[in-house]
């Protein structure tokens, strides 16, 4: 009968502050590869070893019989989190996450990170290098996982779908973010206003209101906007764009928000309403507009 070894094995890794930033020694056990954050410690590890009766055996690696195994499996587990990896290496990098101080600072922007490798792709951004791009259209990103997401616009492809409603999207990290709206999670606050939202890049579009900051302008007019897509839209009016259909009535119009608002007009839906009166409407920016009203503001006077 033939032997098939299960090796599992259990790794904890600590931190040691030194005079460096960033300076971190580990001590790894020559016997059984089991890392450990002091000399000292390692030192009481390696005499366990010299008093087992049997030396091929240890705490952290069992050879056993077990005739139904597939295969040979080496297991890392984290001891402060669930992560487990089969690659060694994989596991001192993701110890790196537990360590206050991170490795790699950008001189541009403050971005901290742990790997040499996400600091690379972070510099991209302030180059503007994008090696990667797409083949059927314009589009170019930084990484290819991007430009394998991007390519699911083309395909339709939309694996993660959402369990309260029928929204779906191409990324883990897209339906992530579509649940805050179901739980009504708002993490990121602006400190000038009351406004929140789910988004980080959210907010930081949120504060250009407050700077007049308008970095996107039109070519072709004088028209300037706080983000991109805005002036995307934006072209359509000289574009004479219009792909958004009605299908009762072929009302066409520039946006997605738009035909929503329109799609209201045949059912009779007025989703927003006055806590002054009796007042309803179906768009948010026609409630603002008639809030005015009760608060006496005359913007165009």
């Amino acid at each position: 009968m033939k032997k098939k070894i299960l090796k599992q094995q259990s790794v904890n890794i600590l931190a040691k502050k030194t005079s460096g930033a960033s300076t971190k020694l580990i001590f790894e056990c020559d016997v059984c590869s089991k890392i450990f954050s002091t000399k000292n410690i390692l030192a009481k590890h390696i005499h366990s070893h010299k008093t087992q009766k049997n030396s091929d055996t240890t705490a952290v690696r069992t050879q056993v019989e077990q005739p139904t195994l597939p295969q040979l499996t080496e297991m890392f587990y984290c001891d402060i989190c669930e992560f487990k990896t089969s690659q060694k290496r994989r596991i001192l990098t993701h110890f790196k996450v537990h360590i206050a101080k991170k490795m790699y600072c950008c001189n541009n922007c403050g971005y901290k990170c742990i790997t040499k490798s996400d600091f690379q792709r972070h510099m991209k951004i302030h180059t503007g290098e994008k090696p990667f791009s797409c083949n059927i259209c314009e589009y170019r990103c930084i990484t290819k996982s991007c430009l394998q997401n991007h390519m699911k616009i083309h395909t339709g492809e939309k694996p993660f779908s959402c369990n309260m409603c029928e929204y779906r999207c191409i990324t883990k990290m897209g339906l992530q973010i579509h649940m805050k709206i179901h739980t009504g999670e708002k993490p990121y606050s602006c400190n000038i206003c009351e406004y929140k939202c789910i988004r980080k890049p959210t907010l930081r579009n949120h504060m250009k209101i407050h700077t007049g900051e308008k970095p996107f302008s039109c070519n072709i007019c004088e028209y300037t906007s706080i983000t991109k897509i805005h002036l995307k839209t934006h072209m359509k009016i000289h574009t004479r764009e219009k792909p958004y259909s009605c299908h009762i009535c072929g009302y066409r119009c520039i946006t997605k928000g738009n035909l929503q608002g329109h799609i209201k007009t045949h059912t009779g839906e007025k989703p927003f309403s006055c806590n002054n009166c009796e007042y309803r409407c179906i768009l948010k920016s026609h409630l603002q507009r008639h809030m005015k009203i009760h608060t006496g503001a005359k913007p165009f006077s």
